[in-house]
């Protein structure tokens, strides 16, 4: 199943990330040549979308390779440990982004394991030789991590329509999904937004009710934008008007994505979903949460463990550089945690958890 929009253009010698902040007024795309390009790119919105920036970070450390190599200076593990850092802190609750970059580095450790210089080598070939096999070694890993999560988001979307028409069978659904989880967010179809357009594929979606998703409002300038591309049926909302929906029974269930799932099936998620959780739970609707395994973080217990990112003021004192509220304090968390208990499911590519 194909999609007709993408977050990124790859090449060996950089990838051009798809500028979010624009749409959906303007298709730009902004270019990055190394690792540092790709933090600034993912700390500042660029790229968004957990599984998205997994993918960018991959291929930020295959180019923070590419860079060192085209300068004919020596690609080292300590290099690439600092380069991981400096992408992992660029997103600290996204846990996709800190498990693509260990996969990356792991590729080098391998490598520099299997590469060891031995007495009889010729060093000055050696070494060009053994940066021109570690670029290819990372470069096939950062596509192993894309086209992977392509074949990922398939799986999970399936599980999540056969689960939904089997346990809570009905003609068509309303559905309503919060912040963006689509292709704009993916490798692939999407993750909550793959399994809508897998539900509209078999005729079964009545409207998609897409909360704008304050403060970055990803709802309406990226899920709607991406929704009405695809000619799936959407109706945007306010994110205060979930409940009144609910209680006026507009909404059969309600589908989102996760940044980071505890051991014990708490999930972070877009500030909002929370809120969401205790809604649907209070009127009875199932509350689906639709992510890779990537997502699952096994390290942390619960929920209260997850670091919460806190992001500028700006963001909600300003929409795309309008002042829209006089100069106060701020408080802007930009994800919230949803206890296991107020989920009616979770999909991931290989299973489901109820």
């Amino acid at each position: 199943m194909k999609t007709n929009l993408s977050f990124i253009k790859t090449a060996r010698d950089k990838i051009q990330l798809l500028n979010q902040k624009l749409l959906p007024h303007k298709l730009d795309y902004v270019t990055c040549t190394n690792g540092n390009d790709v933090a600034k790119a993912i700390k500042d919105m660029i790229v968004r979308g957990a599984p998205a920036i997994g993918i960018s970070a991959a291929y930020g450390m295959y180019l923070t390779a590419w860079e060192l190599s085209k300068k004919n200076k020596k690609v080292t593990l300590d290099v690439l440990k600092k380069q991981k850092q400096l992408l992992d802190a660029a997103r600290p609750t996204a846990v996709n982004l800190a498990w693509a970059t260990t996969q990356m580095l792991s590729t080098a450790n391998a490598f520099f394991a299997r590469e060891a210089p031995t007495p009889t080598s010729g060093r000055a070939n050696q070494g060009k030789d053994a940066n021109l096999k570690l670029l290819l070694a990372l470069y096939e890993k950062a596509l192993e991590i894309h086209n992977d999560d392509a074949e990922r988001c398939l799986a999970m979307s399936n599980n999540a329509v056969k689960y939904l028409v089997t346990k809570y069978p009905k003609e068509k659904y309303n559905i309503l999904t919060h912040c963006n989880t689509g292709s704009l967010a993916t490798g692939g179809i999407g993750t909550a937004l793959g399994a809508i357009r897998l539900l509209h594929e078999k005729g079964k979606i009545n409207m998609v009710y897409a909360d704008e998703t304050r403060p970055y409002l990803q709802g309406s300038r990226l899920t709607a934008f991406e929704l009405q591309k695809e000619k799936i049926p959407v109706t945007l909302t306010v994110d205060s008007q979930a409940a009144y929906l609910m209680q006026k029974k507009l909404i059969d269930a309600v589908f989102v994505g996760a940044d980071r799932i505890a051991a014990n099936g708490d999930v972070a998620n877009k500030i909002g979903t929370y809120g969401l959780s205790v809604l649907a739970k209070a009127h009875r609707i199932p509350f689906f949460v639709v992510a890779p395994k990537s997502t699952f973080d096994n390290s942390i217990e619960n929920g209260d463990k997850i670091v919460v990112e806190e992001r500028s003021a700006t963001e909600v004192l300003e929409i795309a550089g309008r002042v829209i509220a006089p100069k106060v304090p701020v408080v802007n968390y930009s994800f919230d945690v949803t206890p296991q208990s107020n989920i009616t499911a979770i999909f991931s590519e290989e299973d489901t958890l109820e």
